[in-house]
């Protein structure tokens, strides 16, 4: 079979870099940025976020190849403004707004799978395997050791 092993498109190898920052020499004020290990989902929600900023001029990305895991993002500013200000920028902001977010789900909505029998009762949250989802097989110490070494 020809098809990659799954890993491949989220785990980053010894030596990989998350994030390349480069200078875009076609226009004035802009910068490419390669998120590795990413796709449409991230490079959507980034480029919406730059596009509420008034002094972002351009925000757009790509996927360069179905095979390839990665997103390079294009931002433009005003001149008074770095890309990578603007970038910043939108990343505390994405993270500040999903935080609130969690905030008032969460609350809400555990009680209710609880009782309707979507999760069951003493389930543990804050486990993920590193994969962003909750485990609710209650495996925390493993997956510490695992992944934190703790």
């Amino acid at each position: 079979m020809n098809a990659p092993p799954a890993f491949e498109s989220f785990l980053l190898f010894k030596g990989e870099k998350k994030i390349t920052i480069n200078k875009d020499t076609k226009v004035p004020n802009a910068c490419l940025f390669t998120i590795n290990k990413e796709d449409h989902t991230l490079g959507n929600i980034i480029k919406s976020q730059l596009l509420k900023d008034p002094q972002v001029l351009f925000a757009g990305y790509k996927v360069p190849h179905p095979l390839e895991h990665k997103i390079i993002i294009r931002v433009q500013t005003t001149p008074d403004y770095s890309p990578q200000e603007a970038f910043t920028n939108a990343i505390t902001d994405l993270i500040s707004e999903l935080s609130l977010l969690e905030e008032r789900f969460r609350p809400k909505s555990v009680p209710a799978f609880i009782s309707n029998g979507i999760i069951p009762a003493g389930s543990d949250f804050t486990v993920t395997h590193g994969f962003g989802h909750p485990s609710f097989y209650g495996e925390r110490d493993k997956w510490q050791a695992r992944h934190l070494g703790s």
